[in-house]
């Protein structure tokens, strides 16, 4: 085991766990053990422990009016606030954790029952109209198994002609934005892994093309990164894109990694440090409920463990 392993395990079970299953190849008894203690002992259990009234922050996607955190709450506040229901879960299946253990099927039946959405007072899983907030609202519905096929079905009939999506095309917007398809594509492979009933394949085969074909990062007209924070790796993503995260996204769908990647995994692969780690470079401003990580600037245990993960997918296929 080298030394980046070691550090990586001397971490959250939210970490450890997904060390063991995508770096370390551990027997699935030992994964399976490491990943209960999510929402035994660790950040998971701190963060369900925060719940209230079936919601975080009393709100869905922000914090309801006059809600007050109980404690001393990290986080730059005057960014967009992430400790509401949508941005909570969200961190919660970053984690990996358990959906089957009885404390989060509690906590999503929570969700379910009181949480509404600011916009149109819509229960949870059943969507709001921004594809960005839709899409990350399938994942966690297909993530914890809450129908969310109305939402599916939405965003289906708002796929753009050049393959992705955009929150301003309620707004008049014709092309796709990286950062709502990066979101939809995220919801629709989970909706597809969990057994969804409903034909997502061909929708996400042309939102993975429209990010492919611009190599994950730069504009189709000229060739040019398309926006320098691409190149900057966050955690917790939230919302936004960047390489790393669409990397990652491409390893988890599987497969054979397709060659125009290349370009991405050698933007991420030139960022790894001389010890062996990547840092945090970009945390995306706004309160938080603790900080996982040291800063920007720091190693990051995040990034690193999806940098290694999606590099060692994409070398695969060239050994």
């Amino acid at each position: 085991m080298n030394d980046v392993t070691s550090w990586l395990l001397d971490a959250d079970p939210a970490i450890r766990w997904q060390v063991l299953r995508d770096l370390t190849d551990s027997p699935a008894d030992e994964v399976a053990a490491e990943r209960a203690k999510v929402a035994e002992t660790g950040w998971g259990k701190r963060i369900l422990d925060l719940q209230e009234d079936g919601q975080w922050a009393r709100g869905a996607c922000f914090p309801g009016d006059g809600w007050r955190a109980p404690q001393p709450i990290a986080g730059d506040p005057n960014g967009q606030p992430w400790t509401a229901t949508l941005p909570t879960l969200r961190l919660l299946r970053d984690f990996g954790i358990d959906p089957a253990d009885p404390a989060v099927r509690g906590a999503v039946d929570g969700v379910r029952d009181n949480s509404k959405w600011e916009y149109n007072g819509a229960p949870f899983f059943d969507g709001e109209v921004e594809p960005c907030i839709n899409g990350g609202t399938v994942a966690l519905g297909a993530y914890f198994g809450r129908n969310v096929d109305g939402i599916v079905n939405r965003l289906l009939g708002e796929q753009l002609a050049d393959g992705g999506w955009n929150c301003e095309a309620e707004n008049g917007s014709t092309r796709s934005s990286f950062n709502s398809t990066i979101c939809v594509l995220d919801g629709l492979l989970e909706y597809e892994r969990s057994g969804g009933v409903i034909e997502v394949a061909d929708a996400r085969q042309r939102g993975e093309e429209y990010l492919l074909s611009r190599s994950l990062f730069r504009r189709a007209s000229t060739g040019e990164v398309a926006d320098p924070d691409w190149l900057t790796f966050s955690f917790p993503t939230q919302w936004h894109y960047d390489v790393l995260r669409g990397l990652d996204y491409f390893r988890a769908a599987g497969g054979d990694p397709d060659p125009r990647l290349a370009e991405a995994a050698q933007q991420v692969r030139g960022k790894q440090q001389p010890d062996g780690s990547w840092l945090l470079e970009n945390t995306h401003p706004g309160l938080v409920h603790f900080v996982p990580e040291d800063g920007d600037g720091k190693p990051s245990r995040w990034n690193t463990l999806r940098a290694l993960r999606s590099l060692r997918w994409f070398d695969a296929a060239s050994n």
